[in-house]
């Protein structure tokens, strides 16, 4: 793409421009545009730039474009629109403001509930009975959020997990998933409940497996994956040591890797015989597992496992609850990377459930520094996604900017201020 600099005089209608300075520093709301008006050209020259940044394979003249106004007029009507944006803008910075603040909420929330989810983990072997009481708390409490609120917002949570933890990120992830995924599907209090409760034990068979199989990227040998596909088993006696844990909650840890045509185990279930809640964490942690496997280098994107679960996996797990998952994830997940119609770069943060199209986006932006970086509600209209992008497929700098995580952590809050 061709680009040189140009004097602000020389600027016309139908330039796509870039303004070189901080984005504070004007008054519209993208420093990369195409000019639609002489307002704006009006306003640019009063920017005491040397130069403007000139996109001509993103230009256009309309050769029979309106008169330019006469030079009062014309100062009136670049001042009212200098106002209107300067306000626009300005709504928008307190707009972002308040996504930080409850981004930051809600990952003060996550980590809360990850410093119980280790604290369950430490204690289940010696203290069953302790463990399962602090899980249905800690259950209870994001269910009451998931279940009561109108509209959900859905997180990207920034922390990284540590490699000996990624079993507790998991766990927490897919509780969160599955509990919003059955309220999708209609499912009562007690059962969404349920199905947290299973998702957070369901792999806890896994303590009894080898660590060097668990984060083994090689293909496994026949004996290692008959190893592994006995955590299903080992999870559910672990749990049978307590009468706290819900006798309900427990084909689904035994049956979260059954699949509808027989081909999973452990005991090649179909359809039918499969439990409603185990096919509803089923699913949630394929997705999972396909944005985390063993091998990091395999990882897929949200964007890329969703798409990977809906063309792949059918037949294997259950229409409705794919169907849901894809609905109640977005087109675009939270930790998706996306080119904007302005062409800016961003990363999806959160997904409002009632918004799904316009998620909130952090976008780079090389003129701000990065934990100033404005995170922005698209709009219906005006500012919307283009296309996905691959990370791997980033500049080095956009790359470190944005920070698309390996670990890909999701939390939920109620769409209501301050709740």
């Amino acid at each position: 793409m061709s680009v040189a600099k140009i004097s602000p005089s020389q600027v016309k209608i139908g330039y796509f421009i870039q303004l070189p300075v901080n984005w504070m520093k004007h008054p519209f709301i993208s420093n990369k545009f195409k000019v639609d008006s002489y307002e704006q050209i009006a306003i640019i020259q009063t920017l005491d730039l040397d130069f403007v940044y000139f996109f001509p394979d993103k230009s256009s003249i309309d050769l029979n474009q309106e008169p330019e106004p006469n030079a009062i007029d014309l100062n009136q009507q670049a001042a009212q629109l200098k106002y209107e944006l300067e306000r626009e803008k300005n709504a928008r910075i307190e707009q972002a403001k308040e996504q930080r603040r409850q981004i930051q909420k809600t990952e003060k929330a996550f980590e809360q509930s990850m410093v119980q989810v280790r604290n369950v983990m430490a204690k289940i072997g010696s203290r069953p009975l302790q463990a399962v009481d602090e899980a249905t708390e800690l259950i209870n409490r994001i269910a009451d959020t998931i279940i009561n609120a109108d509209a959900l917002v859905l997180h990207l949570i920034s922390q990284a997990g540590k490699d000996q933890e990624s079993l507790y990120y998991h766990v927490l992830n897919v509780s969160v998933l599955s509990m919003m995924l059955a309220k999708n599907l209609g499912f009562s209090d007690e059962k969404i409940k349920l199905a947290g409760l299973g998702a957070l034990f369901h792999d806890m068979g896994k303590l009894k497996i080898p660590t060097q199989i668990l984060r083994k990227t090689e293909p496994l040998t026949a004996p290692e994956a008959n190893l592994l596909k006995l955590h299903t088993k080992y999870g559910v006696d672990l749990l049978r040591l307590t009468e706290a844990f819900p006798v309900a909650a427990f084909p689904v840890i035994l049956q979260h890797h059954e699949m509808l045509d027989g081909s999973g185990y452990p005991a090649g279930l179909k359809s039918d015989q499969i439990d409603e809640l185990a096919k509803v964490v089923a699913v949630v942690n394929e997705f999972d597992n396909l944005c985390h496997p063993a091998d990091p280098t395999k990882a897929r994107s949200p964007h890329h496992a969703m798409s990977f679960l809906f063309k792949s996996m059918k037949g294997k797990l259950g229409a409705a609850q794919m169907g849901q998952l894809i609905k109640m994830m977005g087109v675009y997940p939270p930790g998706t990377v996306v080119m904007l119609t302005d062409q800016r770069v961003a990363l999806v943060m959160s997904v409002n459930s009632d918004k799904l199209l316009y998620p909130n986006v952090l976008v780079y932006d090389p003129q701000i520094p990065r934990l100033e970086a404005p995170v922005i509600t698209l709009e219906e209209g005006k500012l919307a996604i283009v296309k996905v992008l691959k990370p791997s497929a980033l500049p080095p700098a956009i790359y470190e900017y944005l920070n698309p995580r390996a670990q890909v952590s999701y939390y939920v809050q109620s769409d209501k201020p301050g709740s």
